[in-house]
């Protein structure tokens, strides 16, 4: 359930991750604890970001609510944020860094991974 006045989700198990991997969109993954003073000094961040690049999903994954996720994601770090296209990985800023996480974001959205993807087949695509 997104947090008051933000769009961002909390995974709350590996099946909440799972779920949304399975959408194409771009989906940026902080990954953070309770206990992280510099994921809550950039928290703030976060929310404006989710709140300005509403084409991209945010989620929140406190490492230790759900720490099967963090391991498969290998989080070392806190805060890691992760970047996710078509269930895969494209991309990754470890620490608190807003500023490069806002380009990275803004990089990936400029690139077409927040843009609606194509509903007809390429030529290549059609079966003869």
């Amino acid at each position: 359930m997104p947090t008051e006045n933000s769009s961002i989700d909390q995974f709350h198990s590996k099946s909440d991750y799972d779920t949304a991997l399975a959408d194409p969109s771009l989906m940026i993954i902080d990954c953070m604890a309770t206990w992280c003073a510099p994921c809550k000094i950039i928290a703030p961040e976060l929310v404006k970001m989710s709140n300005t690049h509403t084409a991209a999903r945010f989620y929140k994954l406190d490492i230790d609510e759900v720490p099967e996720v963090a391991a498969e994601l290998g989080v070392r770090a806190m805060p890691t944020f992760v970047m996710f296209k078509d269930g895969k990985k494209i991309g990754e800023v470890v620490g608190a860094h807003a500023a490069a996480l806002e380009a990275k974001v803004k990089e990936e959205l400029k690139n077409g991974a927040g843009a609606e993807t194509d509903v007809e087949p390429k030529e290549h695509e059609i079966l003869k």
